[in-house]
């Protein structure tokens, strides 16, 4: 819809998260809200090394080459790190419908794209929520903030992408507003 490149991870984060440095604790948890993740429990570090090899690695460094292929094509160059959060978390429910995450760059983009979210949905989307960017993202800061880029880290509730209709109402929703963020920067 967007007419932009899309590089996605196709592991779980419980795999490895790609959106941790490789060398933090959570990158490849052994517990998750509560549930013990048998086939990360005490890992090697051979047995990890090689996940990072095999899988982050990999994965940034596309990032990384689309980036620098990019930067001369005249076009916007803008990050958008796209997440789906559970709706249900330590037992506690989550509110949100969608979360826009963004700190420590610049947050205009992703500003705007919250407010034209906000005329949409109100208080199910809401700013650094239900995380908020903070020293254990890897990815934005990485690719956009240290290339001075725009971005946005979007998270949506995993419920809503579970059928096919909602998975196009979501992709609708974020290309009208992701494409009127940028059109009025």
């Amino acid at each position: 819809m967007l007419d932009a490149p899309f590089l996605n991870q196709a592991y779980s984060r419980l795999v490895i998260d790609c959106n941790r440095d490789p060398e933090h604790p959570e990158s490849i948890a052994e517990i998750s809200d509560g549930t013990v993740i048998d086939g990360n429990a005490a890992l090697s570090a051979a047995q990890r090394a090689q996940r990072i090899a095999e899988i982050h690695t990999p994965y940034h460094a596309a990032i990384a080459a689309e980036l620098d292929r990019s930067e001369g094509e005249g076009r916007p160059r803008i990050v958008v790190a796209l997440h789906s959060f559970t709706p249900v978390w330590q037992g506690e429910r989550r509110p949100w419908r969608a979360g826009v995450l963004f700190d420590g760059g610049d947050d205009a983009f992703a500003l705007r794209t919250l407010a034209l979210l906000e005329q949409e949905l109100g208080a199910e989307v809401a700013a650094n929520q239900p995380y908020a960017m903070d020293s254990t993202d890897y990815t934005i800061p990485r690719h956009a903030i240290a290339r001075h880029l725009s971005y946005i880290e979007l998270e949506i509730r995993q419920d809503l992408l579970a059928t096919d209709e909602g998975v196009n109402e979501w992709s609708e929703r974020l290309a009208r507003a992701l494409v009127a963020a940028q059109r009025t920067a």
